[in-house]
């Protein structure tokens, strides 16, 4: 069977640069990896295909003959030809970032450029949450923490990874080619260093206005890293615990204040708690249950100082469950009242819009 154009196994033309010759190749290698087709034959014999068609074409001194005498110009150059798996030239720069978005991570720690072998990896990090009380969240708190960390083992020193010989990498055969990967057992390093599980007590600082879910960051305060890479990061989660009457939005609390049926028709000053304290609130006379009443000032300070949110109360009007004989007598005479000559604008309304709509 005969070989196809090189240009067309891409899908490029014969003026392509090696930039879309790169980009051509890339996608067909995504779509016919033999990682992402186990066992699919067809696929495997098309990802070879554009494979050797890539190679031959990002060299150009391969290009060349190709481009004048055709497959016969290659004497066994392409990977069709006895390719050993050696250096992938330009290929090779696609087949990090291809194994990286397949196996997925990056370039898999191989082939190193620059001959400096493994590079100390950073320390991992940790997670913590914490719990804080609704006033802490509002003003702001400090909490000692207990974390477990990973630290060296005092005494020990660095040994070189059996796995790997030192070399950081693990290398194994994928179909046609020799894939390096990272060594699992000394996270691409080349050396095992005993680690040991430390307890340890930090200082959370709480700033004044955090929310619920937010996470704050102490960096450096995660496990160790290697070979003088720099420690992981602790990473602190806070919830905030529910408050007996407070509910807060943002940086806004709500609260809801029960008055008499007295008070609203009449108006009067009440005592509402906040976050500062117990403040006096005037409520104006004819008053309806639900309404919102606005503090100005009396939330919850914005991250960073900058102003400070509202208290926002809901009026809620209780009618009583337990009346007492002088209570039912004044209500009944209310009721007389009212029947004679309604004051109550909500009901004269609705009654009104009924009356019109029956008409």
């Amino acid at each position: 069977m005969s070989k196809r154009d090189y240009y067309e196994v891409l899908g490029v033309s014969k003026g392509a640069g090696k930039d879309e010759v790169k980009k051509a190749y890339r996608k067909l290698a995504m779509k016919y990896h033999p990682d992402r087709n186990p066992g699919d034959t067809e696929a495997e014999a098309k990802f070879k295909e554009a494979s050797e068609a890539a190679e031959v074409l990002l060299d150009d001194k391969k290009r060349s003959q190709y481009d004048q005498f055709g497959h016969a110009g290659m004497n066994g150059q392409g990977f069709g030809g006895g390719f050993q798996g050696g250096d992938f030239g330009d290929l090779g720069d696609i087949f990090g970032d291809l194994f990286g978005d397949i196996f997925g991570g990056g370039a898999a720690g191989g082939r190193r450029r620059g001959g400096g072998g493994p590079r100390g990896r950073r320390g991992d990090d940790l997670q913590l949450n914490l719990n804080v009380s609704f006033e802490e969240a509002a003003f702001g708190v400090e909490k000692e923490v207990t974390i477990h960390r990973n630290v060296v083992k005092e005494g020990s020193t660095p040994q070189t990874c059996n796995t790997c010989g030192g070399h950081g990498e693990i290398r194994r055969q994928q179909g046609f080619f020799t894939i390096a990967q990272p060594c699992p057992y000394c996270k691409g390093t080349g050396e095992i260093v005993e680690r040991v599980k430390k307890k340890v007590k930090l200082e959370v600082k709480v700033p004044a206005g955090i929310d619920h879910g937010q996470r704050l960051k102490l960096s450096q305060e995660g496990d160790i890293g290697s070979k003088g890479a720099p420690k992981g990061d602790l990473y602190v989660q806070i919830f905030i615990e529910d408050h007996p009457f407070f509910e807060r939005d943002e940086f806004d609390i709500y609260c809801n204040v029960p008055i008499t049926f007295s008070q609203a028709a009449l108006g009067a000053e009440v005592e509402v708690p906040t976050l500062n304290g117990k403040v006096e609130m005037k409520i104006p006379a004819g008053i309806q249950s639900g309404k919102k009443m606005r503090l100005k000032g009396k939330g919850i300070q914005r991250l960073g100082g900058y102003g400070t949110g509202d208290q926002i109360i809901n009026v809620t009007v209780e009618t009583p469950n337990q009346l007492s004989e002088e209570q039912r007598e004044l209500f009944e005479r209310l009721a007389e009242l009212e029947e004679a000559r309604s004051s109550s604008p909500m009901s004269r309304g609705f009654f009104e819009k009924v009356r019109e709509f029956f008409q």
